[in-house]
């Protein structure tokens, strides 16, 4: 029993010292509170005297008005300060912004420049394509599968006009520009799968550049011409290709079997290739030959190289082309493809 006593005596010693406590507190803020009031209520006189003999001007404040009124002002420096400083940077932001507007405006006119240049080359690509087609006997679907081209005409790219949801001209071109292309491979990959079909009939006819390389310059052509050496009219049954030097190698023009490989006083050393569809092809005046009579060789296959031997004023190819019994003129065969060797 002794010892509740003593802990409720202690529970109430300590409650009475809190509420001490806080009273005391709550004295001196108020207090504090009272003198801040005291201290502010207190009246204030100011005087404006002016150096001139006019009545002196009296203003009567307290320090509550005298602070709020050095508030408002500091506020309204401080303001000023501050729009003036977001100015400042308002108009920097304002300049770089019409910089970067001049020079996306630069860069717009550049690139409806290059979409004029692109759009120029499509239209000569449509009607590069549409002779072409028109000479391979293949249809034009392009016309069917784009409305917005009319005919496969490229006209409707060009037509100067903005689209309704503010689109610049350009872009919308492109994209008919692009879905043209879409179309327009089709034809192209049937003219490549002809010119696959062709490949077989294109490497039976002697068709390339008889010196590997597509070195050397035609010294004298097929037909009438003056013989070097007697300085009299003749009939020249071939191409003379000169590169100027001896051990330049010579190529196959077309597939073919080697029916000749001979040695002749005008013509020198000489090979004579006989190939598909009645054609065939000699090449004389060669220094050495790498093939033997019965050999078969491929289109661009080395054959031997070019030399001085025979009747000649310098090393060259002397290069015929034989259909049957008939000559004629190499160079209407040479250009046709590029050997792949």
């Amino acid at each position: 029993m002794p010892k509740t006593r003593r802990y409720k005596k202690f529970e109430k010693n300590v409650v009475q010292s809190i509420v001490l406590f806080f009273k005391r507190v709550f004295c001196a803020i108020g207090r504090a509170v009272s003198v801040f009031f005291h201290v502010g209520q207190r009246k204030l006189t100011i005087m404006v005297v002016p150096h001139s003999q006019k009545k002196v001007l009296n203003f009567q404040t307290n320090i509550f008005a005298l602070s709020l009124g050095f508030l408002i002002v500091g506020g309204i420096v401080a303001s000023f300060f501050w729009f003036n400083k977001n100015s400042i940077d308002l108009s920097t932001e304002i300049t770089n912004l019409e910089a970067r507007n001049n020079m996306a405006r630069m860069d717009l006119d550049l690139l409806r420049d290059e979409v004029s240049n692109v759009l120029y080359e499509g239209k000569k690509f449509q009607k590069t394509l549409t002779e072409t087609l028109s000479l391979l006997g293949i249809e034009d679907t392009t016309a069917s599968t784009d409305t917005a081209l009319q005919n496969g005409d490229l006209s409707s790219l060009f037509n100067v006009r903005e689209t309704s949801r503010g689109n610049i001209r350009e872009i919308t071109d492109l994209r008919q520009l692009a879905s043209y292309l879409e179309n327009a491979s089709r034809p192209i990959e049937e003219i490549g799968k002809m010119l696959d079909s062709q490949s077989a009939l294109f490497g039976d006819i002697p068709s390339v550049w008889p010196l590997k390389g597509g070195i050397g310059h035609i010294s004298m052509l097929f037909g009438q011409n003056i013989h070097p050496l007697t300085g009299q009219w003749y009939i020249h049954k071939g191409l003379d290709i000169s590169t100027w030097r001896s051990g330049d190698p010579i190529i196959s023009t077309a597939t073919g079997q080697i029916m000749t490989v001979a040695f002749d006083a005008g013509l020198g050393h000489y090979v004579i290739i006989k190939h598909k569809h009645g054609f065939y092809t000699r090449y004389a005046h060669m220094s050495a030959i790498w093939v033997q009579r019965g050999q078969y060789v491929t289109q661009g296959q080395v054959i031997g190289t070019v030399g001085n031997s025979g009747v000649s004023t310098g090393p060259h190819l002397h290069y015929e082309v034989h259909i049957g019994a008939d000559v004629v003129d190499p160079a209407k065969y040479v250009n046709m493809t590029v050997a792949k060797r």
